[in-house]
Parts: C-alpha cells; structure tokens; sequence
C-alpha cells in the first residue's frame, strides 16, 4: 500500500536510491539493434518525438485504455458481487486517467536523447533511465494522484477492490503498449513498470529507511546486497516453481503464461521489498498489516492453492539464504521465520484447507 514518505537524503539514503532506479532500465531484448532501429530510437526519444507519443497517447488511446482496463479488472472480480458500481467505475477510472496523464507529462520533460546518441547501446543493453533526482522526483509528482486513486478503492463499497487497483494497473498497462510502436515501448515500459510497483512496493520506504543506519553497519550491508539481487532471487523462485507445479492453474491460467509469469514476478519483488522494509523498521508490522491482507483479499479470485504459497515461502527462505554469509543469515533469520509463520497462522485462523494467495495479481 502507497504511503506519504518523507525521503531525508543522506549516504544510506541516496545508495539505496540508485538501486531502486537501476530497477528501470531500457529493454533491448525484443529489437534488433542494427543503425536503422538506433536512429528510430534517439528520434522518438528526441523532445518531439516523447511529445508525439504523449500527446497520442493522451488524446486518442488513455481514457479507452483506463476504461478498458477497469473492465477487465472488473471481469477478472466478477466473483465478488457488485466489486465495483458503474459510478465507482467512473470515478477510478478518471484517477486512473489523471495517473498516466502526470507520467506521460514526466516522461515527456525526462529525454534520455542525447543519452542514447552517445551510448554505445549495440554493447549494452543496461541503460538506466532514471537517475537518482529523477525517480525521486517522479515519485513524489505521483504521490499525491496515486493516493487519491488508492483512496477511491478503498472507500469502494466492498473492500476487497482494493486489491482491484493492481490488476487495474496492470491490464491497462498491457493495454497501452499494444499501441506502441517497437521505440516507443523501449523508452515508455520503465516508467508503466514505475508506476504498477509503485502502487505494489514500498521500495521508496525501503530507502528512506536507511536514514537511521550507517554504510557500514551489517544491517544496511545486507540489505544493499540483496535490493541489488532482487530481480535475479525473483527469476529463480519462478523458474523453481515452474518445475515444481507443472500442472499449476489459477484463474488467469498456468504460472508458464506470460501474463502470470509477469505476475508471479512482480510479486516475489513485492515479497522482497517488504521484507527488507520490515527488517530496516526492526518490526512485522508492514507484511502483517500491508501485504498479509491483501494477499487475502484476492484469495478466490487468483485461485491458488496453499501448495502453491507453502512452496513460494519455502522458495523464498531458501533462495534469500543462500546469498548470505552465516552473519547475515542470522541477523535476517527471525523475519524469515516470523514471515511464514504470519501466513501459517492466518491460513489457521480463516480455515482455509486449500486456499491461500501467494501474491496479488
């Protein structure tokens, strides 16, 4: 859940800054890099091009595609009865729109044109796209519309639609890049990527944390060390979930479709991003009160078994161990343990058998 944070920026601070902005780098991986697509890239990246692409996108494609993504999510809910009203409807739907309305008007000023001129991008394929002032800039230009919009869920009339507001996020995301061109998706996905974790991971938490600890201390190490092997821990839990449930199915379908792999991802990041919040804030509080509920709230509607959340919490334990050295382990070791026994109890409490949610969707 978003939360008005105060970043006070010392050394801690602004290390853990450049991690979460190295989140969101350009993905060349879908493109051929010959001199043709290299001169597409930097025109479209060129003042007037992210202008064209804003103003496209703003006229003619965001109000559908904030609609239709409303609508999805509200079908993918159908299960829960009157999850969202037409009015309610409307009204997400205009915060929506306001959201991606102040990303693309950032995205238009934050021009990584002359970046991409002088980079040698045919060697590498890990340009960055926001620096440290950048993200945090970002960030808090879309605080203010992210909490309106996380407002509207919550005060919906079932509030179970709070989980909604991802999976919101989420369709219109895929919706909006079915109507970019093979440029503009490199340069636009980073800042749809933002804008989904923000509404999903306390990263911006994590790093204002750090105010209270030196560089050095054995606490920040750790937690530096692993904000940095967070991408890679997520990949090998999927992959190891994959081989282990090979006959997994939700409502969204098997863990080896690309929407659910998408999914399955950004939550073991989400996981992730909690834990360290929590292990910086020496307390529970944040997974217990945060991300314990709403795993909750979308129970039925993902439709996994508990299987499926013992393995992921298993995975997770074991897969963040084993890049800890035996200090480390036992400094983390209380909040991985408390972690699985938060979810072990609750399942306990509600009674379910076979149900319990491993992430959101």
């Amino acid at each position: 859940m978003l939360k008005t944070v105060e970043t006070v920026k010392n050394a801690p601070v602004e290390r853990l800054l450049k991690l979460w902005a190295k989140r969101y780098t350009l993905d060349f991986s879908r493109v051929s890099l010959d001199k043709y697509v290299h001169t597409s890239l930097v025109a479209t990246a060129s003042p007037e091009g992210r202008a064209f692409t804003s103003a496209r996108l703003t006229k003619n494609l965001l109000d559908i595609n904030c609609q239709m993504g409303c609508i999805q999510a509200k079908s993918f809910y159908s299960y829960i009865p009157n999850i969202v009203d037409l009015n309610e409807a409307r009204l997400i739907t205009q915060f929506a729109f306001r959201v991606y309305k102040k990303t693309l008007e950032f995205y238009e000023k934050n021009s990584l044109q002359a970046h991409l001129s002088t980079t040698e991008i045919f060697e590498s394929n890990n340009i960055v796209t926001f620096g440290m002032a950048e993200i945090t800039e970002l960030a808090y230009l879309l605080e203010p519309v992210l909490l309106l919009f996380q407002e509207q869920h919550i005060i919906s009339k079932d509030w179970r639609s709070l989980g909604f507001m991802t999976t919101q996020i989420n369709f219109t995301n895929q919706l909006i890049l079915k109507k970019l061109t093979s440029t503009e998706k490199i340069l636009l996905t980073p800042y749809l990527k933002f804008v989904e974790e923000q509404v999903a991971m306390p990263w911006q938490q994590v790093c204002a944390s750090a105010t209270k600890y030196e560089v050095d201390s054995p606490e920040f190490k750790l937690v530096e060390q692993m904000m940095l092997a967070t991408p890679e821990i997520a990949e090998s839990i999927y992959r190891q979930l994959v081989d282990l449930l090979p006959n997994h199915y939700s409502r969204r379908g098997e863990l080896t479709n690309p929407s659910i792999k998408h999914s399955c991802l950004r939550d073991l990041n989400m996981f992730q991003a909690y834990l360290w919040l929590c292990f910086l804030e020496k307390s529970m509080e944040s997974i217990e009160r945060e991300l314990l509920p709403l795993c909750v709230m979308v129970v039925k509607g993902v439709g996994i078994k508990w299987e499926m959340t013992e393995k992921w919490c298993q995975l997770l334990v074991d897969e963040i161990s084993s890049h800890l050295n035996a200090e480390q382990k036992m400094l983390l070791w209380p909040y991985l343990q408390e972690m699985q026994q938060l979810f072990l109890r609750e399942r306990s409490r509600l009674g379910y058998k076979e149900e319990l949610a491993g992430g959101v969707v």
